[in-house]
């Protein structure tokens, strides 16, 4: 019988994915102003747990309130006790009631933290981004001591969420995060053990996994989201991803989630960056085109030991078959359609759809609305972030438990999801110890 995205699939740590379809990890924006976990957390897993998707992955929870996303970003640090630990069950226990695996990703947000959050947040080396609109604040070079407290913080993260019932978790080594810009050249210019060759590059990025290993346990999964390249001049290449994923083979990674970009190139949005793309896939088949990592996805699959989910622009009921009946890709992530239509699993599942609905194609801002003369660069980041926003407005209506907006236009959510950041940065500065 060929594999279909209905087969399910068992990862050497012993979980099961019911069928290959995961709901890729998308930033929900909902916790209180502490950063915990809410009603809205659970209602809205309780809907995409009723999609029955085989997976479902959080977005990225921060292991330091100081170094967040955004400020709805839910947080495990030294804090956390009993009262955190019930509110994380209560998300487990609707995410994983039509049983679909769980599993939380545990990210460090780095030079990609918002000044509103961190003027001077933590990275590798003190290299801003190079995005308009003064976004994010100017970083500073990370301490050693501050580096061993991140290996602490990912492993306090997994102890915790094994202790909550997650099925596992996955380290967020993609997009530009903290372990991400320790991967690439542009981002780390150290010169000590963390800088320098990508053995040493990686080495935050192994400790990580190390010490997720050890605080899990055997039976509890940990995997590692990648990116196959950063697709920036100079970045971390697509050679390096293959390096990266060399290391990974010996540390007993359950699976890896391929995916690309970071902010200044975000390829993972399907937007285009700020300046010419380096390395983009060499598209030979409409599956390809389909998923703009798949081409990435074959040469990983030759160096890697563990599973692949392949994230990003997959659409088609046959696309996805395809992929998994060749080996291409053992688990397929989806992430936006599950903004609008929760159900898109199953009706894919079933057969009911032959592919789910593209919104991002629609989703643009012209250069009209600000001027002829409007800076390229100003027109392009607007068009990401706004999309950003369209999709985080869809996840907030369906988080209080009424149906998506697929009329709502893109500026309109841009600006609403802007004053709702402000106001909800004044909010978490006031809860703030």
């Amino acid at each position: 019988m060929p594999v279909t995205i209905n087969t399910p699939l068992t990862l050497q740590s012993g979980l099961t994915f019911p069928n290959r379809l995961v709901k890729a990890a998308m930033t929900e924006g909902l916790a209180d102003p502490r950063n915990r976990v809410t009603d809205a957390h659970s209602t809205l897993y309780r809907r995409w747990a009723e999609g029955r998707a085989g997976g479902l992955i959080t977005g990225n929870v921060q292991i330091d309130r100081q170094h967040l996303e955004r400020v709805g970003n839910v947080v495990i640090d030294a804090s956390a006790g009993d009262h955190e630990i019930g509110l994380l069950s209560r998300w487990v226990a609707a995410a994983k009631s039509k049983g679909a695996a769980f599993i939380m990703q545990v990210s460090h947000a780095g030079r990609q933290t918002p000044k509103l959050v961190n003027p001077r947040p933590a990275a590798p080396s003190p290299v801003a981004l190079g995005l308009p609109g003064g976004q994010f604040g100017e970083p500073r070079a990370m301490t050693q001591d501050e580096i061993r407290l991140v290996v602490e913080g990912f492993g306090r993260a997994t102890r915790l969420a094994k202790q909550a019932g997650f099925d596992g978790v996955q380290v967020h080594a993609a997009h530009g995060y903290l372990l991400s810009s320790f991967l690439s050249p542009l981002a780390n210019r150290r010169e000590d053990d963390w800088g320098g060759p990508l053995e040493n590059r990686a080495r935050l990025l192994a400790d990580c996994v190390r010490e997720a290993k050890i605080q899990g346990g055997a039976a509890f999964s940990v995997s590692v989201k990648l990116n196959s390249a950063d697709f920036q001049k100079g970045g971390f290449s697509h050679h390096d991803c293959l390096m990266v994923i060399g290391m990974l083979n010996g540390l007993g990674v359950d699976f890896v989630e391929i995916s690309g970009g970071n902010y200044e190139q975000p390829r993972m949005m399907d937007m285009d960056g700020l300046e010419p793309s380096f390395e983009e896939p060499k598209h030979s088949s409409t599956r390809e085109r389909e998923a703009y990592f798949l081409s990435y996805a074959k040469s990983v699959q030759d160096r890697a030991s563990m599973p692949l989910m392949v994230t990003g622009g997959f659409r088609t009921l046959a696309g996805m078959n395809a992929a998994v009946a060749t080996g291409e890709a053992d688990l397929i992530g989806i992430g936006r359609p599950l903004c609008v239509d929760t159900a898109t699993p199953k009706k894919l599942l079933s057969g009911e759809i032959e592919a789910a609905d593209r919104w991002e194609s629609r989703l643009r801002i012209g250069p009209g609305i600000f001027g002829p003369n409007s800076p390229i660069k100003l027109i392009k980041a607007l068009n990401g972030f706004g999309a950003q926003g369209w999709y985080y407005e869809q996840i907030r209506l369906l988080a209080a438990d009424k149906p998506a907006d697929p009329e709502l236009g893109v500026l309109q959510a841009f600006l609403a999801h802007q004053r709702r950041e402000t106001s909800g940065a004044k909010a978490w500065r006031a809860a703030m110890p």
